[in-house]
């Protein structure tokens, strides 16, 4: 029996993969790994569909190294050891799935082989490995984040696909049945191939138009409107019109969306809305949001839309700040670019054990309130939040600010 499409199609060469160029591309990082017979560990972490076991399939047979796969969420610590018993002839490469669930005897036992050069690791992870992978794991590995697909990628290979020895068919498929099932797969090149695959079995046609590809296909995830607006064009103007505060317009592309069905990512965005454009300036908002999404989430369509109209108009009418996540975003750039320094010692744990002097303990002190540096020193004067005095609400955290500060200049 034939293999699927999407089976037949699976890339052979780093030239198939889409995507991710800052990785297997020409001037890629993994590229210049193989290239130079210098293979080191690393974790690949992404949203499923990215390439991650593709990739790591690809480097397994380019390497020329004994490779082998492991499960951490299912493989057993004797099957690690069976694994690493090749050692003794020869290194070998461990693939790694799932590797945030790592135990640790398992690491404990892997790691010396490691040091060693006898095992090199590739860790694939849907989860941040700065978070989630232990670190012991993590701090003899190199970290590469995959990019999610888009659109024109899965259109990218959709094309390739009907330009392969694979398809063979007499169908001709619009640009925009492809941008059709693009944006019907939710960023995944599987699910898109085996639609791509549906659709070539609707031979009665011989132009294959979004709206009979449809019939192949089913209820896609995403849904186009009349007009064959891009569905996340729409997500934008929604957002753009709560933020600019025009309750109409925002009901208009709520109405949109509704009639698209796709309740998860519509609801996903209001909650960022309720926190990247309304945040400190309504910080109750976040809360009702999150409930209106929820009752939205488990009544469906059609009474979903009562929940979400409260929501929307709450939002749209609500006085708007956006200090909270752009004083986080430059603290995060701050950090990545090397402007930072190391914890103060008063009020690192272990130095306070050997001095508990160093250490000024707030509620010690009137008002909770002590003259005490937190951040390093070489920006200890630097200021991320500045509030906005437009809402009742943050121009009182901004007078609640100025009060603290003055307080710890008069001690």
């Amino acid at each position: 029996m034939l293999k699927p499409l999407a089976h037949r199609l699976r890339p052979v060469r780093f030239e198939d993969v889409v995507g991710q160029d800052h990785l297997i591309g020409s001037d890629g990082i993994i590229t210049h790994m193989l290239e130079q017979h210098k293979l080191i560990s690393f974790i690949l972490y992404g949203n499923p569909g990215t390439g991650k076991t593709t990739i790591a399939s690809l480097v397994a047979q380019k390497s020329e190294m004994a490779a082998f796969a492991f499960s951490a969420a299912t493989d057993s610590k004797q099957r690690l050891k069976e694994l690493i018993d090749q050692t003794a002839y020869h290194d070998i490469l461990l693939i790694i799935d799932e590797i945030h669930r790592m135990k640790t005897d398992i690491q404990d036992y892997l790691l010396p082989y490691v040091e060693e050069g006898k095992v090199t690791i590739i860790g694939l992870t849907t989860n941040n490995p700065y978070i989630t992978v232990n670190p012991a794991i993590r701090s003899r590995c190199h970290i590469y984040q995959l990019n999610d697909i888009t659109e024109q990628d899965i259109i990218k290979v959709l094309e390739n696909a009907l330009n392969s020895s694979e398809v063979d068919t007499d169908l001709t498929l619009t640009k925009d049945t492809l941008a059709y099932i693009a944006q019907s797969a939710g960023g995944e090149i599987r699910t898109a191939l085996n639609m791509l695959e549906a659709t070539l079995l609707l031979t009665q046609y011989e132009v294959i138009t979004p709206k009979i590809a449809k019939l192949a296909i089913g209820k896609p995830v995403l849904q186009l409107d009349g007009q064959a607006d891009n569905y996340y064009e729409v997500l934008s103007a929604f957002q753009k019109s709560i933020r600019g505060s025009d309750v109409d317009a925002a009901l208009h592309y709520l109405a949109r969306l509704i009639v698209m069905q796709d309740l998860v990512s519509l609801t996903r965005r209001l909650m960022v809305i309720a926190y990247e454009d309304i945040g400190l300036a309504n910080p109750a908002i976040g809360p009702k949001v999150m409930a209106a999404c929820d009752a939205a989430i488990k009544l469906g369509l059609p009474e979903a839309r009562i929940p979400l109209s409260v929501a929307v108009i709450d939002c749209a009418l609500s006085p708007k700040s956006n200090t909270a996540y752009t004083a986080l975003d430059q603290a995060i750039a701050d950090f990545e670019t090397g402007k930072t320094g190391s914890i103060p010692k008063h009020i690192i744990n272990r130095e306070i054990k050997g001095d508990a002097s160093l250490y000024k303990y707030p509620h010690d002190y009137p008002y909770a309130i002590v003259d005490q540096s937190y951040l390093p020193e070489p920006i200890k004067n630097i200021t991320y939040y500045h509030p906005k005095e437009e809402s009742t609400y943050e121009k009182a955290l901004k007078e609640r600010l100025e009060w603290i500060t003055k307080k710890k200049k008069s001690r």
